[in-house]
């Protein structure tokens, strides 16, 4: 193996076993020492890769995080010129939220998870998790003014509010979820989810 492509390897290792501390445990609560020991690489080479945790943090959310929304949120949203908006949409938040495994469930989702922890403290983590949201916002945005084109969604419906609204009603949930650590949350979250997609008809 040459030595570019075992440094990227091991690179995204410490990224990789940060990320699933970062979301067990909390960023903050996480050291060095313990993203270290999880890989089983000497400090050393963490400071080959990485200035400092923080920067560290950036990589996790860039390259794992936004992926997962992209991935799981975003993307699915992309075939809205093949298929009923509405119909869509509640689609895209009920497969995202029967799909969740038992540690998404647990721990509630990353992202809003360290929204809350570092994103009002760190201004490059703020700015990072902003545009995240951004980009979930603006998609969603994107299928809605299609909606209307369809006319599948009444002209007079607000795309940027309804945008927001799902996103912080989807990112609530996951919250709660921990708290009461109970499914029967999802599916009353579900329910009126639903609903409310409907009426934009």
């Amino acid at each position: 193996m040459n030595q570019k492509l075992k440094s990227e390897l091991t690179q995204q290792l410490i990224i990789e076993k940060s990320f699933k501390l970062f979301y067990k445990n909390g960023f903050s609560k996480t050291s060095i020492p313990e993203i270290m020991q999880e890989t089983g690489l000497s400090k050393g080479a963490f400071y080959h890769h990485f200035k400092n945790k923080n920067e560290l943090g950036e990589k996790v959310i860039s390259d794992i995080v936004s992926k997962r929304i992209y991935n799981n949120m975003i993307a699915p949203l992309n075939n809205y010129r093949n298929e009923n908006v509405i119909g869509l949409l509640c689609r895209v938040f009920t497969e995202r939220i029967q799909n969740f495994s038992i540690e998404e469930k647990e721990f509630g989702c990353p992202a809003n998870n360290l929204i809350n922890e570092i994103g009002c403290s760190d201004s490059t983590f703020r700015k990072i998790l902003r545009q995240l949201i951004n980009d979930w916002k603006a998609m969603l945005i994107e299928v809605l003014e299609y909606g209307k084109l369809k006319k599948e969604i009444r002209k007079n419906v607000n795309s940027s509010s309804v945008a927001i609204y799902l996103i912080s009603g989807f990112e609530g949930v996951r919250g709660i979820r921990k708290v009461f650590d109970n499914d029967e949350i999802l599916l009353e979250y579900l329910e009126s989810m639903k609903s409310h997609i409907s009426q934009l008809a």
